[in-house]
């Protein structure tokens, strides 16, 4: 990588602002690294090179009356000035990019031995340009200012089908830029849209400003760049340029936001005070009544004051159980040391990836967002056994369900007051007992069961089972094993289980 988040690459452009003159072209290096070496910064000293021999029209040379033309032409450095510029580059530690703006720039490039070719925003689709510097081999940062995305979709395909290492600048190409022109949710955008690439900022913006970095770092750009030169009697500084003070503070700005914007590698750690913060905000576990060693602990409530190493709410599962190791007064805290846990989790969630295959392998398709029911009527560790899933599809004053009975399983014997249910195995075959009479009903087969009636069920093969019935109410459920009723805890919901 060119940059990274917690390390940009800070590209400092003098372009023109040596003046025409290797000593102040030297001098600019020199402050730079004056200004900057403490910072541990990764920085890059940009040039920009043209071969004005063949850059300017013939009939246009020489000619006054045309800005950049005279501009050019005054400051032009011959080839040896211009390695002498690259060498100090090099040698104080900075990184060295060169801008080209033809091709015979870029032969220049590859003698001098630069780390980094840059693409300016006017040359972003300069098709001519770019396949020569493709050839070059040397990594790309591709400043983007005035480019419609289409183009921008060009110039990717371009450089990815031909493996280039690249980067792409989002760049406002006015001089300066004033804030409300930045911009800055186009670096977003880059990165979204263009995976493949680094995504930098490339500003004009006053020198005084820096704000904008911050909130290019923020965005996610991982290479910042600016101008910089030094100022004299003689050489004023543009607009858009930096002393090399500036760059330090411009520098320092993008660092404080990285330390504020923090890790992009998982979820940051929280701070000591942060977990003791928050603890000391949440609510306490008590328990409501005397809880004896080797008993779940329950009923419970919930309450502030929190003592140190005391349950709390967020502690607090569907899935998880706690046991207590001594016996716990009522209304006393609920420590962590006096208790033994137990966590489900790890088992629903392989009960759930086991449900789904079998479905998966009946052909069975289920809407996304039911809520899926693990009955283990015996507890968890017994649902191989005893157990069955349930999907319910609608609970109106009719009922519609899905029952899922894993190889194996077998659903003890319960029966309804109020609700009158209707089976159809739709898979599998399902060793159905009505009050004590066992029949075996296969894919296909339907039958009514009423009102009062005892029933079980079970499936060596496994089988999937329609339930029609009336209103389905949770009191209505008696099961003949008082074990069974006395289990407050024999049902897992889990939400959003087909995603």
């Amino acid at each position: 990588m060119l940059g990274s988040a917690d390390r940009p690459l800070f590209v400092l452009d003098m372009a023109n602002n040596h003046m025409g003159s290797v000593d102040h072209g030297l001098r600019i290096i020199d402050e730079v690294r004056d200004a900057t070496s403490d910072l541990g910064a990764k920085i890059g000293i940009k040039l920009q090179y043209r071969h004005l021999d063949s850059f300017i029209h013939p009939d246009f040379k020489g000619r006054d009356d045309v800005p950049y033309v005279k501009r050019f032409s005054e400051t032009r450095l011959s080839e040896a000035d211009l390695l002498r510029l690259k060498t100090a580059i090099t040698e104080t530690g900075f990184v060295s990019v060169c801008t080209p703006f033809d091709e015979s720039s870029v032969d220049l490039i590859e003698e001098h031995g630069y780390d980094i070719i840059k693409i300016a925003s006017c040359s972003v689709t300069d098709w001519p340009l770019l396949e020569r510097v493709a050839e070059a081999g040397k990594p790309m940062i591709v400043s983007t200012g005035g480019a419609t995305l289409d183009d921008l979709d060009k110039v990717v395909a371009f450089l990815t089908h031909r493996e280039k290492r690249f980067a792409l600048m989002h760049c406002v190409a006015e001089y300066p830029t004033k804030n409300s022109s930045l911009q800055l949710n186009q670096i977003r955008l880059l990165k979204q849209r263009y995976t493949e690439a680094e995504v930098g900022f490339s500003t004009h913006e006053s020198p005084a400003e820096t704000d904008p970095v911050k909130l290019a770092i923020a965005q996610g750009a991982t290479i910042l760049e600016r101008h910089v030169g030094v100022p004299t009697d003689a050489w004023k500084l543009n607009a858009y340029s930096s002393t090399p003070a500036q760059a330090r503070a411009w520098i320092e700005a993008a660092n404080e936001a990285i330390v504020a914007c923090g890790t992009t590698d998982g979820r940051y750690t929280p701070s000591e005070a942060e977990v003791g913060s928050l603890r000391s905000l949440r609510r306490g576990v008590f328990a409501a009544a005397v809880v004896g060693a080797g008993h779940k602990v329950t009923p419970v409530f919930l309450a502030i004051p929190t003592t140190d190493g005391q349950l709390t709410a967020n502690d607090l599962s569907k899935y998880r159980d706690y046991v207590a190791t001594k016996d716990i007064a009522a209304k006393g805290p609920v420590m962590l040391a006096n208790v033994e846990t137990f966590d489900n989790r790890e088992k629903a969630y392989a009960i759930v990836q086991r449900v789904k295959t079998f479905l998966i392998e009946r052909h069975m398709e289920i809407p996304g967002r039911l809520e899926l029911e693990l009955s283990h009527h015996y507890g968890i560790d017994r649902f191989d056994e005893y157990g069955a899933v349930i999907v319910t599809f609608v609970n109106r004053e009719y009922c519609k369900k899905l029952i899922i009975v894993l190889p194996g399983q077998k659903h003890p014997e319960q029966y309804h007051e109020v609700k009158e249910e209707t089976f159809q195995v739709l898979d599998g075959d399902m060793e159905l007992t009505l009050d004590g009479a066992t029949e075996t009903y296969r894919a296909g087969d339907i039958v009514t069961v009423e009102r009062g009636v005892k029933h079980a069920f079970a499936s060596p093969t496994g089988c999937i089972i329609e339930e029609v019935s009336s209103t389905h109410m949770k009191q209505d459920s008696f099961y003949t094993d008082a074990a069974v009723t006395a289990n407050q805890d024999r049902k897992t919901l889990v939400s959003y289980w087909l995603e």
